[in-house]
Parts: structure tokens; sequence; C-alpha cells
């Protein structure tokens, strides 16, 4: 999609059109999921224990992972859903990767992945951020995104029924 492409905003600012939209840079800094969440442990933002982005070596990768500890999630560091694989012990943590790294290769040009903690009986959330030129930042709330189909949004739900005001506010905070 142009609308997230970072390539697509500089042209619009060569050509002297504002585009509507986050910064070329932010898009580079968030564009991945590797790099988005070094941007939020820099913010002070809570996450998940995870890898970094997995190398080759499957006696390092084993050791991460065993560090992190069982169950693990490997996920694709570009694009959504594809290429993700639960992982519930070691024995079928090099097969799932490679499985992974395939299918990710195939979806996005990019096999590039990261183990993260998994979080049985998760919920996801997310938080619409908007800015302006002036440096102010709103957020539009937050939405219960856990319905999914193969790891990737069927329904939206705002707001969030599980979620105390003090919890939303908090969560809408940390997202600005």
């Amino acid at each position: 999609l142009l609308s997230e492409n970072p390539d697509f905003v500089d042209a619009c600012d060569q050509a002297g059109i504002t585009f509507i939209g986050p910064r070329a840079e932010t898009m580079r800094a968030l564009g991945d999921k590797a790099s988005a969440r070094r941007v939020a442990m820099e913010a002070g933002v809570p996450v998940i224990p995870a890898t970094e982005v997995l190398g080759e070596d499957f006696t390092a990768i084993k050791a991460e992972a065993k560090k992190i500890g069982y169950p693990l999630m490997l996920k694709a560091s570009w694009g959504g859903g594809r290429g993700m694989r639960p992982i519930l012990n070691e024995e079928e943590l090099e097969a799932k990767v490679r499985e992974g790294r395939r299918e990710a290769e195939a979806a996005f040009g990019n096999g590039e992945g990261y183990l993260e903690k998994m979080i049985l009986r998760a919920r996801h959330v997310e938080v619409q951020i908007l800015g302006d030129k002036q440096g102010n930042v709103w957020h539009l709330w937050e939405r219960d995104c856990t319905v999914q189909r193969r790891n990737q949004k069927v329904v939206e739900r705002a707001p969030a029924p599980y979620l105390t005001q003090a919890q939303r506010e908090e969560v809408c905070e940390m997202a600005k």
C-alpha cells in the first residue's frame, strides 16, 4: 500500500505534496516488528520478552529460546500474520523456524523473524494515534482485535469491553 510506503512519503515531499499520515522516518522506524519493539523499549513501553532477530545458528537460537522459556511464538519481522508459528517445545523449534521463514519470505520477500514469549489467552489491544506538524499527539482510544483467523484480525471492537477506565487511560497514554 502506498499509504504505508516511506518512499512514497518522500516522493510526495519532493513533489511539494502534503502527505497526510506518518513521516517517512516514522514509517521506517516502525515498519517492521523487530524495529518497532526497539522503539517501544526506548520509549519505556513494557514489551513481552523476546529475542533479537534470529540468525542462522540453531545452537544459539535454542539457547535464546531456553532463556525466554516455552511456549514461544515465532513472529515474522515484516507483514502481519504470515510466518507466525507457535512453538511449544525445543523438539519443534528448528522445523517451525525454518517453516515460518519460508512462509514469510514467500509472503513478504523477507524471512527475518524473532521469538517472543507466547501469552496464552491473550487479548490483542491497539490504539490509533494522530499527530500534527506542531508536535501535538492525540489517541483515538483503544480497540480490541482479539478475534483473529490465522493471526490476522477479523473483528475490531471499541471500546475493549474488559478494560477498566484506569487501564484504558494507561494503555492510551503509553501509546502516545
